[in-house]
């Protein structure tokens, strides 16, 4: 059976191997699923929000350390309410009432098992909106497989080309081989984007990338990776909302905000290699405003 991933757990990268059934494993995830927060978000990109929103659901716990994490309330502090996998699959069908744009899973990796229990019988009692899994790209590509027909858009934030400033902002050893791999599995698995009439996305990859100050040769290294292995055939979208919290003060260069030159060097260098299918932000969103609060709203 699925659950019985959870008994010795190899679920992310870390293959700590805890039996989650007794303690918490690496990322701070027990057996019952714990969630934070359910809401329709209208600040993801424009393809996945639709009229009303994307139907997030934020997992507590995550399978990274960073340093920077905007929810590290819920990534690092466990913050959430913990729920029965029956619950789950209501909460999926309770945001397809609400007319959401999707079913969005933030921060799933430690949770596959469950939810794709909770979706089975979510699509059992009538689910149709389109799955979105939005993971930072540490992923295995077994716990990936087990998504196949279960989930439809692969939002991955694609965080670093260099090991080294994965292993010192997020303790993710061999970070960019793990994360190209998993990249390379979800498109295997959901292909070329396609859109409904309303130009939402309902099949296909997006892939995100936050760019960090004084890293902006990383996030070109990135593009060209991207560009050189998927073309036009996966979507990109390039974030300069970087905010130093939670513990980014203790690093000196990533203590501070992008500045407009850093980022928009970074537009430009995708323009120039030619990427088409490529999503950008105007305007001030580096505010502590756009992260959201969770207070378990719509868990119970």
């Amino acid at each position: 059976m699925i659950l019985d991933l959870l008994k010795s757990c190899e679920l992310c990268p870390r293959r700590c191997g805890a039996d989650r059934t007794e303690r918490a494993g690496f990322c701070g995830a027990g057996e019952k699923i714990r969630v934070a927060l359910v809401s329709l978000h209208k600040w993801e990109e424009p393809c996945l929000v639709g009229e009303n929103g994307a139907g997030t659901v934020f997992f507590s716990h995550c399978n990274l350390k960073c340093v920077y994490c905007q929810n590290f309330e819920i990534s690092s502090g466990g913050r959430g309410e913990e729920i029965s996998i029956e619950r789950l699959s209501e909460i999926f069908l309770e945001q397809q009432a609400r007319g959401a744009a999707n079913v969005e899973l933030v921060t799933p990796t430690h949770y596959v098992p469950q939810i794709c229990v909770a979706l089975d019988l979510a699509k059992t009692n009538g689910l149709k909106l389109p799955v979105v899994y939005n993971t930072s790209a540490y992923e295995n590509l077994s716990t990936l497989e087990l998504l196949r027909d279960r989930v439809d858009i692969f939002l991955p934030d694609l965080k670093y080309f260099s090991d080294e400033l994965a292993v010192t902002f997020s303790r993710a050893p061999n970070y960019f081989a793990v994360a190209g791999a998993a990249i390379r599995k979800m498109f295997e698995l959901v292909g070329e984007p396609r859109f409904s009439a309303a130009d939402n996305m309902t099949r296909g990859v997006l892939v995100r990338h936050l760019i960090l100050p004084n890293f902006r040769h990383d996030s070109i290294k990135i593009l060209d990776w991207l560009y050189e292995n998927f073309g036009n055939r996966v979507f990109i979208s390039l974030m300069n909302q970087y905010t130093p919290v939670f513990r980014a003060g203790e690093h000196k260069k990533i203590s501070r905000r992008l500045t407009t030159f850093e980022y928009d060097s970074v537009v430009k260098h995708a323009l120039e290699i030619g990427v088409e299918n490529c999503y950008i932000q105007l305007g001030r969103t580096a505010e502590e405003k756009f992260i959201p609060r969770f207070d378990g709203s719509g868990v119970r």
